[in-house]
C-alpha cells in the first residue's frame, strides 16, 4: 500500500517538529546537566575524587562540630548573663557641701549598683582640717545602716530609668 505524496509530506512534517522537540530537549537536558555538575563540583571541591557517601559524611561531622560550638556558645552566653546581672550596671552621684563654712561643692556620694539594686554607696566628707571617707553596703536599694539625705539620693538616681 504506496503512500500518497500529502500523507508522505505531513509524515516528513510530523518527524521534523519531533526532531526539533526532541533537539530542543537534548539541548535542555544537556544545560540543566551542566547546571547540576556545577553545583555538584562546588560543592565537592575539584579534584577531591569523594562519593557522594563520604561528602555527606564529612558534612554530617561539620554539622555535628558546628552544634557543639553552638551550644559551647549558648553556655557562655548564659554564664555571662548571669555574671553581668552581678556587675556595677547603675551608678549615682551628688555632689554637696555639708559645712557652711567651706566653699565648693567638695564632699559627694556615689551609689554602685547592680541589676537588682546591690552594691555600695560610698560618701566623703570634705573638710578644712581632714576628709572623711564612709562605705556602706546596699541590698535591693536599701542599706542596714544609717544613711545621710545625700547617700539616699545618689542611690534613688542610680536606681532610677533615666540616671536622674
Amino acid at each position: 500500500m504506496p503512500l500518497d505524496a500529502q500523507a508522505l509530506s505531513t509524515l516528513v512534517v510530523v518527524l521534523a517538529v519531533a526532531v526539533v522537540v526532541l533537539v530542543l530537549w537534548v539541548a535542555w537536558l544537556q544545560r540543566s546537566d551542566a547546571l547540576l555538575r556545577r553545583r555538584l563540583r562546588r560543592l565537592i571541591g575539584e579534584g577531591e575524587g569523594v562519593g557522594l557517601d563520604e561528602l555527606l559524611d564529612r558534612q554530617f561531622r561539620r554539622l555535628d562540630t558546628v552544634a557543639e560550638r553552638v551550644d559551647a556558645l549558648n553556655r557562655l552566653h548564659h554564664e555571662l548573663e548571669l555574671l553581668a546581672q552581678r556587675s556595677i550596671q547603675k551608678v549615682g552621684v551628688v555632689r554637696f557641701n555639708p559645712f557652711a563654712d567651706t566653699g565648693g561643692d567638695q564632699s559627694f556620694a556615689v551609689a554602685l549598683l547592680d541589676a537588682e539594686g546591690n552594691g555600695v554607696v560610698l560618701s566623703s566628707l570634705h573638710g578644712r582640717a581632714d576628709t572623711r571617707i564612709f562605705a556602706k553596703p546596699v541590698q535591693a536599694g536599701r542599706s542596714k545602716h544609717a544613711l545621710s539625705d545625700e547617700e539616699q539620693d545618689a542611690i534613688r538616681k542610680a536606681l532610677s530609668p533615666a540616671g536622674v
